[in-house]
């Protein structure tokens, strides 16, 4: 798997789901919401540990910023 995804890109989604995590421990996301939003900050999570989105390949994004390393 060949990286596609910069620091700040992942500093980002990683920002993003806290913040989802805030918003469901302040109550301000439940139901359907939460768990859709959950979801999404969990793929997040995973995403910027592993470096790779399997959507940017199909886009065409590259935001690490030198050549892809395998």
């Amino acid at each position: 798997m060949k990286t596609n995804m910069g620091s700040t890109d992942r500093v980002i989604r990683i920002a993003a789901a806290i913040a989802v995590g805030v918003l469901y421990y302040m109550g301000l996301i439940s139901g359907t919401v939460a768990i859709v939003l959950g979801v999404i900050a969990a793929v997040f999570v995973l995403t910027s540990l592993i470096g790779f989105c399997p959507v940017y390949p199909l886009l065409g994004i590259n935001t690490c910023g030198k050549k892809a390393e395998q």
